[in-house]
Parts: C-alpha cells; sequence; structure tokens
C-alpha cells in the first residue's frame, strides 16, 4: 500500500488544530458497503459513519453522517432538517454537488457547505471513522472534534437495516 495521500478533508482538520489518524484500504469497486470498509480497517460497522447526501423542498441539499450498519430514517431526517419531504440525491448527482464520488463522500471540505446532521450515536464513541473524501482512505476522529469540524448537528437519524441489500 502506498502512504495516504491527504485529502482536503484532512487539510481542513489540520488548519483547524483538529487530531485525526489516516487509515488506508483496498477498496473493491463492487462492495463500497460500509460494512465491508469497517472489516477492513478493523473497527465495528456502528462506528464506521458514512456521510449520504439528501435534497428538502425548502432548504435544499444537507448531509446524513450514520453508523455504516444502520440504515438513514428519512423522516427523521426531514424532522431534523425543517423538511416536509426529503429524499437521497441520486449517486450521479453527487460528484456535482459535493465534490466527491459515491464511496468517498464525506461532510469535511466539500465544495460547499451543507447542514450536517449526525446520528446521536455518534456520541457513544471515543473515535468513529468517517470517509477522508477518497475511496480507499478514512478518518479516525473523535466524535466532538467531527461535529466541530462539520458544524454537525446531532439528531436521532438511524434505524436498523430492514433488508439485507
Amino acid at each position: 500500500m502506498k502512504p495516504a495521500q491527504k485529502t482536503n478533508a484532512a487539510r481542513l482538520l489540520e488548519q483547524m488544530g483538529i487530531r485525526y489518524e489516516l487509515r488506508a484500504y483496498e477498496v473493491d469497486p463492487n462492495d463500497l458497503a460500509a460494512e465491508t470498509v469497517a472489516a477492513k480497517i478493523g473497527l465495528p460497522a456502528e462506528q464506521v459513519f458514512k456521510t449520504l447526501v439528501a435534497r428538502g423542498e425548502r432548504n435544499g441539499i444537507c448531509m446524513a453522517v450514520i453508523p455504516g450498519n444502520q440504515e438513514l430514517n428519512l423522516k427523521a431526517l426531514a424532522a431534523s432538517a425543517g423538511e416536509r419531504k426529503i429524499q437521497l440525491v441520486p449517486v450521479k448527482e453527487l460528484q456535482a454537488l459535493t465534490g466527491y464520488i459515491r464511496g468517498g463522500v464525506t461532510a469535511l471540505a466539500a465544495k460547499r457547505e451543507f447542514p450536517v446532521y449526525v446520528d446521536e450515536t455518534i456520541e457513544l464513541f471515543d473515535v468513529v471513522s468517517i470517509s477522508a473524501g477518497l475511496r480507499g482512505l478514512q478518518i479516525l476522529i473523535a466524535p466532538g472534534d467531527y461535529l466541530r469540524a462539520t458544524k454537525g448537528t446531532v439528531a436521532a437519524l438511524a434505524e436498523p437495516k430492514t433488508s439485507a441489500r
């Protein structure tokens, strides 16, 4: 493995004086599931948070950050974001909106600053893993630092997966 490259997300954390660790892993483009990433970096899936991008009718784009072993409760996100209706953004729009591709989306240093809503379970851990903005690279960070860096709002957003996808 080549040494992990610095991403915009990592640079942002450095500018803010936030400690983090980069952890690289082998990417399987056919399996970008958070559970797979978790296994590859040696953390439980509930400690590896994935970033989803959603669009609401009133306020537009926001990001939802939830544990890798859960799925997003759209009603809960809508309530947190002050929306009547909200839906996930199609994968093909991710890069234009955030500057990141599927499997590498992070709320850190995206193209524009969007409101970030983070599932409340993030506070259960000393350290969590989030995408570094690149497939194959994760950032390990203290939850409080992550919330500060993303200006994240903590809310109950996730629910157990209903179906195996």
